[in-house]
C-alpha cells in the first residue's frame, strides 16, 4: 500500500516535463533505485570534486609559502599535493606545480637559514 500527499491544486505545476517518466513506470524505472536523480553521470562525485581542492589549495600554499612562513606553509603544500595525486584528482599539473612550491619553500628556508647563520631568517638579515 503506498500512501501519497497531494499538494492543493494552486500550489501543483500546471504541466510535468514529458522527458521524466513517473517513478513506476518507464523501461529503466527498475534499474534505477528510488530517490536518485536521472542526471547522475552529469554531477561529478564529492571526493573527486575534494582533490581538485586540495591541488588548488596546495599550489596557492606553495606560492604563498615563497614569502611568508615557508616552514609550515611548504610542508602543507606537500602534503596537500601528495594527498590530491594520490586520490587522482583532475588538476593533476596543479597538485605538481604545488609539490614542486612545497619543495622549493623548504629548500628557500635551508638556504635563507644558512646564509644567516640561524635556525630563522628574516628580511632585515
Amino acid at each position: 500500500m503506498e500512501l501519497t500527499a497531494q499538494a492543493p491544486a494552486e500550489n501543483r505545476p500546471a504541466h510535468r516535463p514529458e522527458s521524466r517518466p513517473e517513478a513506476g513506470s518507464g523501461s529503466d524505472a527498475g534499474n534505477r533505485p528510488e530517490g536518485r536523480s536521472e542526471h547522475r553521470s552529469e554531477q561529478r562525485p564529492v571526493g573527486r570534486r575534494d582533490t581538485d581542492g586540495m591541488a588548488v589549495a596546495s599550489f596557492v600554499l606553495g606560492l604563498l609559502g615563497l614569502l611568508v612562513l615557508n616552514i609550515v606553509l611548504g610542508p602543507v603544500a606537500i602534503a596537500l599535493a601528495s594527498v590530491a595525486l594520490w586520490r587522482g584528482t583532475g588538476r593533476r599539473g596543479r597538485a605538481l606545480l604545488g609539490l614542486g612550491l612545497g619543495v622549493a619553500d623548504l629548500v628557500l628556508l635551508g638556504v635563507l637559514m644558512s646564509l644567516n647563520n640561524s635556525v630563522s631568517w628574516s628580511f632585515a638579515g
